[in-house]
């Protein structure tokens, strides 16, 4: 089984990017939707999120607004959020790993948006990255309701740049010229990968570190580097 990582900072279209490899029959693993199960009113996060920042759950309900504006800005405070919630997104990409291996999936998708922050490209055959131009990157995000300027510098600070994951990435998907596009790169990707050996699951030991790439190998869209 192949797996195949996909990432890109906030604004890039990941999201919309996943639902294309979903339509093009790609089992998709996402973490974000994982991390709001896990927050949901009754989610196994709440307690633990609770007790390391009192008042941000309120009648069982947590609210995300006033828990991003006690992390954002915080590394310390970062820390301890993703200490509580990154074993738990862990425990359930392994299981979803596992059932799409009983099932002899030739690929599937994990979509994480801190994939290159966290060494989350170790436990990958190969990375994606969802890029666009900073400008419409900046629209999106500040479209988005409860957002301004300031916190989306905040955000892009705790970010890994897009020009660095470009440079660590195997594909480069462009967000910023059309879905049209974006959806042929996709399909090109999930071809390529299909046909492909997976080595990283099932997992034998601590992940390694990938190495770095040269700096004259750039990634080439839906295109393998190696």
């Amino acid at each position: 089984m192949f797996v195949l990582g996909l990432t890109g900072s906030i604004g890039m279209g990941k999201s919309e990017t996943a639902k294309m490899f979903r339509r093009l029959g790609v089992p998709v693993y996402d973490a974000d939707a994982a991390v709001h199960a896990l927050q949901a009113p009754g989610g196994a996060a709440l307690p633990a999120i609770e007790a390391a920042f009192p008042g941000v759950v309120r009648d069982g309900v947590l609210d995300r607004t006033a828990l991003r504006d006690r992390v954002v800005g915080d590394p310390a405070a970062l820390r301890r959020l993703e200490g509580i919630i990154h074993p738990l997104v862990g425990r359930r990409q392994r299981a979803f790993l596992a059932g799409a291996a009983r099932r002899r999936t030739p690929l599937v998708l994990v979509d994480v948006p801190l994939l290159f922050e966290t060494n989350g490209e170790a436990r990958c055959d190969a990375a994606a990255v969802v890029s666009a131009p900073y400008p419409i990157q900046r629209a999106r995000v500040l479209a988005r309701p409860n957002m301004d300027a300031r916190t989306f510098a905040r955000i892009l600070g705790q970010q890994v740049p897009d020009g660095i994951k470009r440079q660590r990435a195997d594909f480069v998907i462009p967000s910023g010229l059309g879905r049209r596009h974006a959806l042929s790169c996709a399909r090109r990707i999930a071809k390529l990968c299909r046909q492909r050996i997976g080595h990283v699951w099932p997992p034998r030991g601590r992940p390694r570190r990938r190495p770095p790439r040269h700096p004259s190998r750039r990634p080439v869209h839906a295109r393998s580097r190696s």
